[in-house]
């Protein structure tokens, strides 16, 4: 992905939103490039017709599982870690086939070494290089949920204990982070927006806003929210924040600690060019910083690891001039609205699709359908 260009007419608020919002379960929309009519086939976490769906997977990703399962042979079939409803969609009480871990499969250790042996092994052999390549991959677990708006009680370590036979936490198991689009399962980050009050408190606020490093898997030279990150499998969000507060823009574990605060959350269905799905949720928080305290180097993020560019601290007027210019990341474009909103800047009587932009950000994934 090459680096942003201005966008050559300005988006209206609701076109950011429809960006990173741009999916409805069905045939998959108009700009993913392929497989456009292909339909979707639910990922379950076990062969129990009332198992949860976990997942929403696209055609060539159920001929693979297939495939996998065949390379076992039939003398050793209680060895193959998939079960493929073997009913058509016109035969099938479900409705349509159904693809799950088979049997077997039954805690969140040995689902999470199922994954991770075949993701491994996707990524050695070139498959879907462009989404778990080495240059893509990022060795980070993600934990998967039973009911994705659960509880997000993924455990810190995994390990095959009591505790995990027992299988009665919400989380069901973790994978590579990389392969997430490719299994359509819903994914967890935090956002958090550093800004600065003018001194009397009347003024124009200002916005910490980082360039994200030519370097970057996705997204290069994009703009980002002052602080953001995904959440790894056995961290709560605010853990998360603080970790990549520090990583990410130098900021201190006290400082987040003690300014730091939760403000809600977004969600959306995100479909890529290419047609892969990622739905995600993004906690969101924000960070004052007092104008006394704005000239400290404490309060002030700096690059750290690598991951960001520079920062910059712009007047929030600059902020939404780059928003319709397409100049940041659409997540963040999102995040950078309901900031907007909360605030009292962007309200129904100064902007026309207030209520959708409103409900967009805040979508369930259509996850009764799934």
């Amino acid at each position: 992905m090459t680096e942003p260009t201005p966008s050559a007419k300005p988006l209206s608020f609701l076109d950011l939103v429809a960006v990173v919002d741009n999916f409805r379960v069905g045939p998959l929309p108009p700009h993913a490039k392929s497989f456009k009519t292909e339909e979707l086939v639910p990922w379950a976490l076990s062969p129990d017709p009332s198992a949860p769906i976990i997942g929403l997977l696209r055609a060539p990703i159920v001929q693979q599982l297939i495939a996998e399962n065949s390379s076992i042979p039939d003398a050793e079939k209680d060895k193959r870690p998939w079960y493929i409803d073997p009913l058509s969609s016109e035969d099938s009480s479900l409705g349509r086939r159904r693809i799950s871990f088979a049997g077997w499969v039954n805690t969140p250790s040995k689902r999470t070494n199922v994954m991770r042996s075949l993701c491994e092994r996707w990524r050695d052999t070139g498959l879907w290089s462009d989404i778990v390549g080495p240059k893509k991959w990022r060795g980070e677990d993600y934990p998967v949920y039973r009911n994705p708006i659960g509880s997000n009680d993924a455990p810190l370590k995994e390990e095959d204990s009591g505790e995990d036979e027992r299988d009665t936490r919400n989380y069901a198991f973790r994978m590579e982070r990389a392969a997430c689009a490719l299994f359509g399962v819903v994914t967890y980050g935090v956002h958090m927006t550093v800004y600065v009050d003018s001194p009397d408190d009347k003024g124009e606020k200002s916005i910490w806003v980082p360039k994200r490093a030519k370097t970057k898997q996705t997204w290069p030279g994009y703009l980002d929210n002052s602080v953001a990150g995904g959440i790894p499998a056995g961290l709560k969000p605010f853990e998360a924040l603080v970790k990549e507060a520090m990583e990410e823009a130098s900021i201190e574990e006290d400082i987040v600690r003690r300014l730091a605060k939760c403000t809600g959350s977004i969600s959306y269905f995100f479909c890529t060019k290419d047609g892969w799905l990622q739905p995600e949720v993004e906690y969101l928080y924000e960070m004052r910083v007092p104008a006394e305290l704005a000239e400290d180097p404490r309060y002030q993020p700096k690059p750290h690891d690598g991951e960001v560019e520079s920062f910059e601290l712009l007047p929030l007027s600059e902020v939404e001039n780059k928003m319709r210019a397409g100049l940041f990341k659409p997540n963040c474009a999102g995040a950078l609205l309901d900031f907007l909103i909360r605030h009292g800047l962007l309200t129904p009587d100064n902007e026309p699709d207030f209520l959708e932009i409103q409900t967009r950000l805040r979508g369930r994934f259509d996850y009764e359908r799934w």
